[in-house]
């Protein structure tokens, strides 16, 4: 059994990492709160301008035009760029390991394609962390910072021109991005989206998990209950006139979409992994009370145990004097 002493200074250690992780729990808990906000404020508008552009698409589709190349899909997949989104610092559970697991399931997907066609991916870091993919032999083309809190749009124009531009010139014959959707303090959700090109028919629809908590944002409901209200089908039909053109209107809008998008994986990202932290400091914290108890109840016995035997040789000495 360890001396009364060792374990009073393990008490005491621990008794500060307790406080440091108090701490650095109150800090993730005011930081989810703001991102939290963040996210939900602009969910509503990054989904709804996803969905505008799909219904442009949709009439395009229909009239048999190619109204933009964001828009045109790569006949043969050779090449995939993915943004891939974690923290800059560890600290939150599972929430950086959970993403890159994700992330290397959909290349291993993707790979799957055949044997002789092999699917080279090439990763596009927003985030310290992200480095790790690395280590499984995948390459990195660029790492741009990431801020504990996004605060505007501008953050991720730079990754929206590499990626939009490394397409345009055929570079990537797709561009996915994987983040931490944000479902609840409790719940957070790795996901890997496409975003270009922009497909027409898509399964993953929107950020934020629209359409599975009613909750959180606007649903696929609300949506649709929007579109018969407002655009009753068999009783109008609408003809839009686009000015300058379709093709310039899309040419302005598409990439502004693809910044909107990657803005609101980003703040989903980012109130996920405050969320993670905030749990992952908890736990640490309650751990570190539990540990304190059973070391107190430790000592205590070690100088109970230390006072006996003190006792008992006091008694020895009296009787041997007698």
């Amino acid at each position: 059994m360890a001396s009364s002493r060792d374990i009073k200074n393990r008490i005491k250690s621990i008794g500060n990492t307790k406080k440091i992780t108090r701490a650095m729990e109150m800090v993730a808990a005011v930081k989810m709160r703001k991102a939290v906000a963040a996210a939900l404020k602009t969910r509503t508008y990054a989904n709804l301008s996803w969905l505008t552009v799909l219904n442009l698409s949709r009439a395009g589709n229909g009239n048999h035009q190619i109204l933009h190349r964001l828009l045109t899909p790569r006949k043969e997949i050779k090449k995939v760029g993915i943004i891939l989104i974690t923290s800059n610092r560890g600290l939150c559970g599972g929430f950086n390991t959970a993403i890159i697991n994700k992330v290397y399931e959909s290349i291993k997907k993707y790979q799957s394609m055949g044997e002789q066609a092999v699917i080279e991916a090439e990763f596009v870091l927003i985030g310290k962390k992200g480095v790790a993919i690395h280590q499984r032999g995948h390459k990195i083309m660029a790492d741009f910072p990431k801020l504990d809190l996004a605060s505007e749009v501008k953050e991720v124009v730079p990754v929206a021109n590499l990626v939009i531009h490394e397409y345009l010139n055929g570079q990537y014959d797709k561009v996915l991005v994987a983040y931490t959707d944000f479902i609840s303090s409790a719940k957070q959700i790795p996901r890997v989206k496409q975003i270009l090109p922009i497909e027409i028919e898509q399964a993953d629809e929107y950020l934020g998990i629209v359409g599975q908590d009613s909750r959180l944002g606007i649903d696929k409901e609300f949506i649709q209950d929007k579109e018969e209200k407002h655009l009753p089908s068999g009783k109008f039909n609408y003809e839009y006139v686009f000015e300058p053109s379709p093709a310039e209107v899309l040419n302005e809008l598409l990439p502004r979409l693809i910044e909107i998008q990657l803005y609101q994986a980003l703040l989903e990202s980012n109130a996920s992994e405050h969320s993670a932290r905030l749990a992952a400091m908890h736990q640490a914290t309650q751990a570190a009370g539990d540990m304190v108890g059973e070391l107190t109840l430790s000592f205590n016995k070690a100088r109970q145990a230390g006072i006996t035997a003190e006792i008992a040789e006091i008694s020895a000495g009296a009787n041997a004097l007698l």
